[in-house]
């Protein structure tokens, strides 16, 4: 006799624990980061590429934006990076799908990247490295700490 929380790929719990370990191994961090504020200095380590060259990379303002996003202040976390806002969306999305899959036994996402998907992201960071450091680009910048 079967019990009614297994399917063939094994019992519920047992099929959630990778999404729910990856998600604490997420939260964890966040929550520091929400508790200890990267907008006052000396909390975190300075970007060694800010310091080389005096631009915004795309990480930049990342800290900050979790800050932000983990206090509700959405409009502040776009500002400091709009970027980690989208791939933040993009990883939860994911996440959704892979805790349904494992609940449901189903196969979990597979985010293939090829050669040209590689290159499309380089290019977009590249483009948003660019552009954050243009006068035109200024609102896509993190606010100088």
């Amino acid at each position: 006799m079967t019990a009614p929380s297994t399917t063939a790929g094994g019992p519920v719990l047992r099929r959630l624990s990778r999404p729910f370990a990856a998600l604490a191994a997420a939260a964890l961090p966040t929550a520091y980061i929400a508790a200890v504020d990267p907008n006052t200095p000396g909390h975190y380590p300075l970007c060694p590429f800010r310091q080389a060259t005096g631009w915004w990379c795309p990480g930049c303002g990342g800290l900050r934006c979790v800050h932000a996003l983990a206090h509700g202040e959405f409009t502040a976390g776009l500002h400091d990076n709009l970027l980690a806002v989208v791939l933040f969306v993009v990883l939860g999305v994911l996440w959704v799908r892979w805790a349904f899959a494992a609940l449901t036994g189903g196969p979990g996402p597979r985010v293939a990247m090829g050669p040209a998907r590689l290159v499309a992201l380089g290019l977009v960071l590249v483009a948003f490295t660019v552009l954050r450091n243009l006068p035109a680009g200024v609102h896509l910048a993190p606010s100088a700490v």
